[in-house]
């Protein structure tokens, strides 16, 4: 299939998956804490990239498995924990369009870190993104005074984890198979992963409840599709287009997030709308620049 058509398929894969990902964080909280979600998540995607991927990594140097803990780090395990905490206070479908900001984020970083054009355009697309970013968390804020919009800022920290690691797969990791990076990035995570489930106190629970195996369930579906085979996905985006495209996704992924969440009883009021159209405004003047990121320099200082 002409890669062309297959980037377009793979970004309807990953809007289908990590759309729903929000409202299964919100279902593992039911009987679980930020931390245990946290944690089962990579457990779940590490034990499943591990049975499938385990192969691929012989072929790994040890300058490629430099970028792939970094990668691990910053792609997955912050931007976990961070997602998890962050839907203690807000709701699911306010995460998802937060979690728009990530091409913007992606292009910043890539214009200071990683040599890449910066245009006029550009500029103007990032302004836009982040006032309408402003005005979602302050109007949610007035309509959930109930909920603490401080955090908010914690998925736009994880954003910003996506935002520079996708660069980083760009420059840095293009020649390493997909499966590869993803089976490597889960196999670095399982231990810290592990050991701050150990630490959270889960195994001390009874952890035989309805409510704890439910949630357990629903973080497993999310490990396993949302984030292990979801990686894979992402990283064959990757290295078939550009990082700016590939973070589009989060134009589509608020869509099936805002399905769940109304599905789910969330209020999302006329000003949040407002809002989140201001964001993808944005995102669409930062995508709709010439060229994008075509001046990206081979490699990075």
């Amino acid at each position: 299939m002409p890669l062309q058509k297959l980037k377009w398929i793979y970004l309807l894969l990953l809007s289908l998956v990590w759309g729903s990902s929000f409202i299964l964080i919100k279902k593992g909280l039911v009987g679980l804490s930020a931390t245990e979600v946290g944690s089962f998540r990579i457990i779940f995607a590490a034990l499943f990239l591990i049975l499938v991927g385990f192969k691929s990594l012989r072929k790994l140097s040890s300058s490629q498995w430099k970028w792939i803990v970094i990668s691990g780090f910053l792609g997955s395990f912050f931007p976990v924990y961070l997602f998890a905490y962050a839907e203690t206070e807000i709701d699911s479908a306010i995460a998802s369009i937060l979690n728009t900001t990530t091409p913007i984020l992606t292009l910043i970083f890539g214009a200071f870190f990683f040599r890449a054009v910066f245009t006029q355009n550009k500029l103007i697309g990032v302004g836009i993104g982040l006032l309408g970013a402003i005005g979602l968390i302050l109007s949610g804020a007035k309509i959930n005074p109930d909920q603490n919009y401080m955090y908010s800022l914690l998925v736009v920290m994880a954003a910003g984890c996506y935002a520079v690691n996708v660069n980083i797969l760009k420059t840095k990791m293009s020649d390493i198979s997909p499966l590869a990076i993803a089976a490597g990035n889960f196999i670095v995570l399982l231990i810290p992963a592990f050991t701050i489930l150990f630490l959270s106190g889960f195994f001390q629970k009874e952890i035989t409840t309805s409510e704890i195996q439910l949630s357990v369930a629903y973080v497993a579906v999310l490990g396993i599709i949302g984030t292990g085979i979801a990686m894979i996905i992402f990283n064959k985006l990757v290295q078939i287009s550009d990082p700016v495209f590939t973070t589009s996704v989060t134009y589509t992924i608020p869509v099936v997030a805002l399905g769940w969440g109304i599905l789910d009883g969330e209020v999302f009021s006329f000003w949040q709308l407002i809002s989140a159209m201001v964001i993808l405004v944005g995102v669409f003047i930062v995508n709709r620049s010439k060229k994008l990121f075509s001046k990206f320099r081979k490699q990075a200082v």
